[in-house]
């Protein structure tokens, strides 16, 4: 019995397409104990907030920073990405250290005082297009642009066009002491 042609419709190997990047768990950047700790401060400057929120902010700025270590481009946060961007910095150490294991640049912070005639859509674009080619999904709706309130946070600062993060080369690693 002979084998059966090969359907038109069927694909070699070499016609596949190239696959997306795998999504990854930027959760998993942080220890637990890093975790809780940038946690806690999200919590602190924002009495009330549900712990949940909480930590959705903290994870979709650790994407925001693994974006930022590896784009050359400006992108900058929303407003509630910011909340916990502005969480993780305030861990000096853990932020230093994180952006040198992220194996990319030194993501800095240029906050401007908030300014919605600031707000533009394409860098708000181009930073969601920098998180999906560093291999993570934003979750869309901590990324809403500075006319929604759905989300209350402290955060008073307004990224873009002007203040869009700058990569800088890497930092010295720390000093043990």
């Amino acid at each position: 019995m002979s084998t059966p042609p090969v359907p038109p419709c069927s694909t070699r190997p070499s016609d596949n397409p190239v696959p997306p990047p795998v999504t990854q768990s930027a959760r998993a950047l942080l220890t637990d104990a890093e975790f809780s700790g940038v946690l806690a401060t999200v919590l602190d400057i924002n009495p009330g907030m549900d712990i949940s929120l909480a930590s959705d902010i903290v994870v979709e700025a650790l994407k925001f920073v693994a974006a930022g270590a590896r784009t050359r481009v400006g992108i900058a946060p929303s407003r509630v990405v910011d909340e916990g961007w502005h969480a993780l910095i305030l861990h000096t150490a853990l932020y230093q250290n994180l952006c040198a294991r992220l194996g990319g640049d030194f993501v800095h912070h240029y906050p401007e005082r908030p300014d919605t005639g600031r707000y533009d859509p394409a860098v708000h674009e181009r930073t969601l297009d920098a998180i999906r080619a560093a291999g993570y999904e934003p979750r869309l709706q901590l990324w809403a642009g500075p006319e929604d309130d759905l989300v209350s946070v402290s955060a008073n600062c307004q990224h873009a066009p002007n203040c869009t993060i700058r990569p800088m080369p890497k930092p010295e690693p720390p000093v043990q002491p």
